[in-house]
């Protein structure tokens, strides 16, 4: 199992910034390590992720350019740095890991953090 902590979340007005972080106690090797959302009656969707390896990021079309993920592999750890935000952007964020294991590639999910945006 892989254990997770996020934190981060919290109310912010439009226009603010918020980062979040994630850190995961995992066995195995990490391939890629990211963020979804989903809103109130909406599905997951995705948001960012970084490949461990390299450093490949990559994004939805409705964040890039206002959000920013980055890592410290010596913490298993993947942050979001969320600028510009908008109302549209508040939903519960959830960290998500994909893991190398015996049988393949594995996604393991947190918790979740909230982050609502509003005046």
């Amino acid at each position: 199992q892989v254990q997770f902590v996020e934190s981060g979340g919290d109310l912010v007005q439009p226009g603010g910034s918020l980062r979040l972080s994630c850190t995961c106690a995992a066995s195995g090797s990490i391939y890629v390590m990211g963020w979804y959302r989903q809103a109130p009656g909406k599905e997951r969707e995705f948001v960012a992720e970084i490949r461990w390896s390299g450093g490949m990021t990559a994004y939805a079309d409705s964040v890039k350019g206002r959000f920013s993920a980055s890592k410290d592999n010596a913490k298993n750890a993947v942050y979001l740095q969320m600028t510009e935000l908008k109302p549209e952007d508040t939903a519960v964020y959830f960290c998500t890991v994909r893991i190398n294991t015996a049988s393949g590639l594995r996604r393991y999910w947190g918790q979740g953090t909230q982050v609502t945006v509003s005046s």
